[in-house]
């Protein structure tokens, strides 16, 4: 089993990232000093639950958890900076602060660095999440100690979970749309007119047409999605809002 750190200060340790051109060293202190931050950390940079669930949702809600008194998100993996700042454009994560510990001193310091030589990925970090409150674990969500890589506890819901117990997160909402259309435009307006944030699928850029029919059916846009259900376009998603 991996131990807790609730109430401990996090290790101190100086991460080299790349800034542009430039080398940029990054102390813990800076990262951590009178803020309150959240941190996840996993396996790596690519791999797919990584990719597909962990670094999504944690994006997905930042905006969320900053209305909640969090001043940062940290992603932290065993990987170079060139790596981290590779996926962080891929992944379009703007709202998170990706970490290199490449070194896997940090990882270590929390008692998480783990043996993947199975794998072929030498010294990895377990997955985990943690609230840090001015440079002190308030709490920790680590995963079993089970094979394979579980992924159940260190989730962005469990985290917002703990942080506002009392909120209740938005139904996921995308819009599938295209470039010029003035019904696209009317719908997204809609949303935002309800505060409601949402997902922007353009054909030709991120899908096409032949996607849309596949899903929906239709070849028209907007098209719309709520909470895993088809609303349908600008007049259908107007009347549903309503």
């Amino acid at each position: 089993m991996f131990a807790s750190k609730e109430g401990q200060a996090i290790p101190q340790v100086t991460f080299p990232t790349r800034q542009g051109d430039e080398w940029v060293n990054v102390t813990t202190d800076e990262l951590f000093k009178n803020k309150t931050v959240i941190v996840f950390s996993l396996p790596g940079a690519f791999t797919p639950t990584c990719s597909s669930s962990h670094l999504p949702r944690y994006n997905e809600l930042a905006s969320v958890f900053a209305e909640h008194g969090v001043d940062d998100i940290l992603c932290v993996s065993v990987n170079d900076t060139f790596v981290m700042n590779a996926w962080k454009a891929d992944q379009e994560a703007e709202n998170i602060t990706f970490i290199p510990d490449g070194n896997g001193e940090f990882s270590e310091g929390m008692g998480m660095l783990v043996d993947k030589a199975d794998l072929g990925f030498g010294k990895r970090s377990w997955r985990y999440s943690m609230l840090v409150k001015n440079g002190v674990v308030e709490k920790m969500f680590i995963e079993n100690d089970e094979p394979g890589d579980p992924f159940k506890v260190s989730d962005a819901d469990t985290m917002l979970s703990y942080v506002a117990p009392e909120y209740k997160v938005q139904e996921s909402i995308t819009v599938f749309s295209k470039p010029g259309c003035p019904f696209c435009a009317k719908a997204k307006q809609n949303l935002i007119d309800k505060g409601l944030a949402f997902e922007e699928v353009i054909l030709g850029k991120d899908a096409t047409t032949v996607s849309l029919r596949a899903v929906t059916g239709r070849s028209t846009v907007p098209q719309v999605f709520i909470g895993g259900k088809h609303i349908g376009g600008s007049e259908e998603l107007e009347a549903y809002l309503a």
